[in-house]
This record gives C-alpha cells, sequence and structure tokens, in this order.
C-alpha cells in the first residue's frame, strides 16, 4: 500500500486511536504518526511503546503541517479541540473524527473549521470495553464497519481519500448524513448499551441477591452486559448527552416492546412469546452471516484467558 497521507496526526491516544496508529504502520499509510493526549500519563506510555512517530505536549506542535488530523476524545471534548487547533490546521487539510455521534459534533466543530480545511466526519464501528494506549491492536477494524458523513459541500476528492484511508485500514466503508447515522447508532449501540447499564445498575441495586451471587453465578447475558457496561464512562456519557433525541426515541420504542412482552408473560401467551423470539433469533443469524460475530461456541471466547 502506498502513503495516503504524508503525515496523520492523532489527538486523543486511546483504544480507537491507537488502533488507527497500528493499522497505519501495518499497511504502510503514512511517513509520520504524530499523538496527542491531554494526560501526562498516557503520553508517557504512548512513547514507551512507541505507538507514535512523535508525541507531542500539546496539540498545536501535534497537527502541525498534518494532512490528515483525526479527533480521537470524547465528543463533548470536540469543540474546545476544534477551537484551539482550528487556526493551525495546514491549508488543504482534512479534519476528521472518530465520534459515536454526528449531528452534534457536525453542530459544534464546524464553526472552529477553517475555509481551506475539508471537515469529514467518520465514525468506525469497532471497539471493545478496553481503553487507553495500550489496548490498541491493527486488525480493530479489520472487516467492520466505518461510516463517513460528508456535507453537501465535501470535495469528492478529500472524501475518496479518506475512503480509500479507512479501506486501508480494513473497514468496510458507507457514507451517510449524520441525522440517520444517529438514529442507526442510537438502535444498534447506544440504547443496547443503556440497557446493559441498566441490568448491571438492577443487580448492583437488588439487595435479596448478594454481590458474590451476582459475580460468581453470572450466566453468559449477565456477563455480556458486565463487558459493555465496562466501556468508557466519560465517552458514553457525552454520547447520551450529544444524541438525545434519537436515544430517548429508540429507548421509547424499547418500553413499549418492554411492555408487550411483560403482558405476554404475565397472560402466559407462549405464542406471542415464541414468535417474537423466533423473528430477534433471525436477526443474530443476519449479524453472523454478515460476518459481524462468530458462532463459534461461547461467542469464540477462550476460557483459558477470560473468566
Amino acid at each position: 500500500m502506498t502513503v495516503i497521507y504524508k503525515k496523520v496526526a492523532l489527538i486523543g491516544l486511546g483504544l480507537i486511536a491507537g488502533s488507527i496508529a497500528h493499522a497505519i504502520r501495518r499497511a504502510g499509510l503514512s511517513d509520520t504518526i504524530s499523538g496527542y493526549a491531554r494526560s501526562a500519563e498516557t503520553r508517557d506510555i504512548a512513547r514507551e511503546i512507541n505507538l507514535c512517530d512523535v508525541v507531542c505536549d500539546n496539540m498545536v506542535d501535534a497537527i502541525k503541517d498534518a494532512d490528515l488530523v483525526i479527533l480521537a476524545v470524547p465528543v463533548g471534548a470536540m469543540a474546545a479541540v476544534a477551537k484551539e487547533i482550528g487556526p493551525h490546521l495546514k491549508a488543504g487539510a482534512t479534519l476528521s473524527d472518530v465520534g459515536s455521534v454526528k449531528a452534534s459534533v457536525i453542530k459544534n466543530v464546524s464553526p472552529f473549521v477553517p475555509d481551506n480545511v475539508h471537515f469529514i466526519p467518520a465514525h468506525p464501528l469497532a471497539g471493545t470495553e478496553h481503553s487507553g494506549p495500550r489496548s490498541g491492536f491493527a486488525e480493530l477494524f479489520d472487516n467492520r464497519w466505518c461510516i463517513i458523513v460528508p456535507s453537501d459541500q465535501t470535495e469528492d476528492t478529500a472524501l475518496n481519500k479518506l475512503r480509500v484511508f479507512w479501506k486501508a485500514l480494513g473497514s468496510n466503508v458507507e457514507v451517510m448524513d449524520a441525522q440517520h447515522h444517529d438514529l442507526v447508532l442510537a438502535v444498534t449501540s447506544h440504547a443496547p448499551h443503556l440497557i446493559a447499564y441498566t441490568m448491571v445498575g438492577v443487580a448492583d441495586d437488588l439487595s435479596r441477591v448478594t454481590d458474590k451471587e451476582v459475580i460468581n453465578f453470572s450466566a453468559a447475558g449477565f456477563r455480556d452486559f458486565t463487558r459493555i457496561a465496562a466501556s468508557d464512562p466519560t465517552m458514553w456519557r457525552d454520547v447520551f448527552l450529544n444524541n438525545k433525541e434519537a436515544t430517548l426515541e429508540i429507548l421509547g420504542r424499547f418500553t413499549e416492546e418492554l411492555f408487550d412482552l411483560q403482558r405476554a408473560i404475565r397472560h402466559g401467551d407462549g405464542d406471542y412469546l415464541h414468535d417474537y423470539f423466533t423473528r430477534t433469533r433471525a436477526i443474530r443469524r443476519g449479524i453472523i452471516d454478515a460476518g459481524q460475530d462468530t458462532d463459534a461456541p461461547n461467542f469464540g471466547r477462550n476460557l483459558t484467558k477470560e473468566s
């Protein structure tokens, strides 16, 4: 693979940015990777593991002469970051992000993007429950989707270049408008995370079941809830505050479905339950057939490494 952007700057050095750095090197997509993180500890770890070619102590130094700048910080912090780096972005550079919400990011970041810079938001649909600079790995994006959200003013050349970049990182790429992206993610990610947090919270509050019993006797379903609920709390706080309308819409629909299931259980309506579970089981099969998960026993877990 040839170099796509001579210099890539990563603002934020957690799981996603770290994986981008590893995947860039794997494919030889850039001559130089620079990075910045707000925490001095994170910067020191990034230097220790050679995550980037250079780790800077301020954002302006990190983005100097960068052809692609990727904001990998919580969505609530992106406006402040854009305000600080905006005047220093290279003419003709592309500014992008990896946030899980798009409409609010576009609204909050756009005022600080110079006219001679291409602002093209993006969202790689990949991740784990782990965070920090040591958590990244080059294969994170392989056969996962990255959604790119251009505006009507986005130049085709800049858009195609970013599309080629994400494909070279291993992703499948889809172009989508911001409002539709936020609704889709409310269904597939945001509401499920909130439900997972809620179930773990219920277990924590249910005094008739002890903490030891919750930990020792967690079946696979609850264990998966705890894995999701282990995700970064700052990131998810910002996601829900910045995708409020779509998330509330999906939670409203979820509540209606939950009431229907409660009614079926209360009245012993086995036919309704069986039909419902059959339909939802087919969705799981579709996810597996699309290559977005595995049907290996125990979800492919290596039980020698995971409890």
